[in-house]
């Protein structure tokens, strides 16, 4: 039979008084009863408080508490009787389990019932309300003591439900917030669904404010696969799309933010076709923020980065170089340009298009940023140099512009990353001869290549490190710098282990009897 919620208080007194006498009689795990006894004891003043307001029974904050309460009591008063054995028919393992149960709960009940006192929500009387600001005021009293016992997020997730437009915006808010800690994120994700739709809701229909917090907090999401397809597969594209033409200049860089990761998992750019989104993404890179800027570049690099040539003419026609352009000549800070030169990269598919690039000027604005103090600027730039490269035309003006010597230096660079980017450029460069006299002149130029094809450098393709040797092997002074620096030692250790292009270039080596000439290291 159902209990009336008034008579809980009674109840939990009830169960108290057994509890404390049966202690007394137990013959198993004494300390461990001993501390729970402690905590009980503190039990007879809290209740004594609660009964003292009037709400106490209709309060819903406080009917759970003592509900919750009652059933511990009554869980503990029966283990207890176990207890009075010296082997509890349970086993001591159960047993001890089921009391350190006890005591986590006691000591959140002690807790709930401490924040409940002090909160002051129950000298509120539920009963009559009163006036319109008045019951604000107590239910936000309620909320705030709410959370305090229940957990913000799971809390905070019920309150987009709330009909009341100002604490579903605080919500928001405040979910915003958790957003944007490591350590919470995964509070939201295990929300799933039921959040992503509420805070897909608010950028739909909130006002100005409430979109851009919802838009931090979906940002935070959008990185996983199940939470993007949730959000590109139900409207969520075109919602952001809207707030990228006429929201709010923060809103629209956050906006910007989560197309970049959607458009980043490539069954979703379907969607982005569909909703035209490439005009709406370069004017937003075109006229924005420099953070909104970024994040609509950022997006039409990842839309681009699939193998899909009528994307990337649709990208063209709507005039993406010349607002690549701008937005790489306007960059306040060197790491602005990765995203850039990423983009650059990814729209090279054809030869019209490298013939655009090449004309808008990027060739010079490659070379510099391949002398630029940033690792992944230089090595996203030594990418798009070797895609950009697949003709000799192009391999000559690059030559000629001054990508040699910057990638050469990137040689030695500490990152394997960039060491193999500027190596297979390199060795692409030098297919177009005149390219190989440049390469020549570079100070330690041979003598660094030779040290890459050492063994021991892990995750270094070492055919494009023998194909930079074999263009300049043939000119009688560079075999010898190649055989000077060690180069034989470290092949035949790659022909040992039968890595492509290492006999022959060993053999081109030793063709013309240097042996003799020079001491094998």
């Amino acid at each position: 039979m159902k209990q009336p919620e008034n008579h809980y208080p009674q109840l939990c007194n009830q169960f108290y008084s057994s509890l404390i006498s049966e202690i007394s009689n137990v013959q198993t795990f004494k300390g461990k009863w001993s501390l729970i006894k402690s905590k009980l004891q503190q039990l007879p003043a809290l209740l004594s408080d609660l009964s003292d307001f009037p709400s106490l029974s209709s309060n819903p904050l406080s009917a759970d508490l003592l509900k919750a309460l009652s059933q511990t009591l009554s869980d503990a008063l029966s283990l207890a009787i176990l207890c009075e054995s010296p082997n509890p028919p349970i086993g001591k393992l159960h047993t001890q389990s089921n009391l350190d149960s006890i005591t986590t709960q006691l000591d959140q009940h002690i807790r709930d019932a401490d924040v409940l006192i002090k909160s002051g929500v129950l000298r509120e009387t539920h009963l009559c309300p009163g006036p319109p600001r008045e019951s604000e005021r107590i239910e936000a009293r309620n909320l705030i003591t709410r959370l305090q016992i229940e957990g913000a997020v799971p809390v905070i997730v019920k309150l987009l439900d709330s009909s009341c437009v100002e604490i579903k915006e605080k919500a928001v808010s405040a979910i915003a917030r958790v957003s944007v800690l490591e350590s919470s994120k995964h509070v939201l994700v295990a929300e799933g669904i039921l959040l992503l739709n509420h805070l897909l809701r608010v950028i739909e229909s909130g006002t100005g404010p409430a979109k851009e917090k919802a838009c931090i907090a979906l940002q935070a999401l959008s990185f996983s696969k199940d939470n993007a397809h949730a959000i590109g597969c139900r409207s969520g594209i075109s919602s952001l799309l809207e707030i990228c033409i006429a929201g709010t200049p923060g809103s629209q860089a956050v906006a910007a933010g989560i197309l970049r990761n959607l458009a980043g998992f490539p069954d979703i750019i379907p969607n982005f076709v569909e909703e035209n989104a490439v005009p709406v993404l370069i004017g937003l890179a075109a006229s924005g923020t420099q953070m909104a800027q970024e994040n609509a570049i950022g997006c039409l690099s990842n839309l681009v980065s699939e193998e899909d040539e009528s994307l990337k003419m649709m990208v063209v026609r709507e005039d993406c170089i010349e607002c690549l352009k701008n937005f790489w000549d306007g960059a306040s800070w060197t790491r602005n340009h990765e995203v850039a030169v990423a983009l650059l990269r990814n729209l090279v598919s054809g030869k019209s298009i490298v013939e655009l690039l090449i004309t808008a000027g990027f060739i010079p604005r490659l070379v510099r940023v391949l002398n630029c103090g940033i690792s992944t600027v230089r090595t996203t730039a030594a990418r798009a140099v070797y895609e950009m490269a697949f003709t000799m035309k192009t391999r000559k003006k690059m030559g000629e512009a001054g990508c040699i010597p910057p990638l050469v230096r990137m040689f030695e660079a500490k990152v394997v990353e960039e060491k193999e980017a500027a190596v297979k450029a390199v060795s692409l460069l030098l297919s177009y001869i005149g390219n190989r006299k440049i390469f020549r002149k570079q100070e330690k130029g041979i003598e660094t290549v030779v040290q890459l094809l050492d063994p021991s450098i892990q995750n270094l393709d070492k055919k494009h490190v023998m194909a930079i040797l074999l263009s300049v092997s043939y000119c009688k002074k560079c075999k010898k710098r190649i055989v000077a620096s060690g180069a034989c030692r470290y092949l035949e250790k790659l022909a040992e282990m039968e890595k492509e292009g290492a006999k022959r270039l060993l053999e081109n080596l030793c063709r013309g009897k240097l042996w003799g000439v020079f001491k094998r290291t």
